[in-house]
C-alpha cells in the first residue's frame, strides 16, 4: 500500500494490518519521524523501516529513539533492502 504523505499513512496502518512499515523522513503533512512516533504510540511493535538521504549518526540515533527499526540512506541497491526484508522476516 502507497501513501502520499505521512497522515495517508497513518490513516492506513490504523484501518489495516502490517507485516512492515516504510517510510521516507522527508514527508509532507508528517515526516517519517512523526509517522514513526504515532504508530509506536498505539502500542505497535510492526517493523518500521526509514528510507531517507539523512544519514548523519544524530539523525540515526533520533529515528532509533522513536523506534525505528532499520534505516536505509539513499541510495541503496536492491541487495541490501533485500538483505534487511530477509533478515526481519526471519524473526517473524
Amino acid at each position: 500500500m502507497e501513501a502520499a504523505d505521512g497522515n495517508e499513512g497513518f490513516a492506513a496502518f490504523q484501518q489495516h494490518q502490517f507485516q512492515l512499515v516504510m517510510t521516507d523522513w522527508n514527508m509532507p503533512n508528517k515526516s517519517g519521524l512523526e509517522l514513526a512516533r504515532d504508530i509506536r504510540a498505539t502500542g505497535s511493535k510492526v517493523p518500521i523501516f526509514m528510507v531517507t538521504t539523512e544519514g548523519e549518526k544524530g539523525r540515526v540515533m533520533e529515528a532509533i529513539k522513536v523506534g525505528i527499526t532499520d534505516y536505509l540512506v539513499k541510495p541503496f541497491s536492491g541487495d541490501l533492502l533485500r538483505e534487511k526484508l530477509d533478515k526481519y522476516a526471519a524473526l517473524s
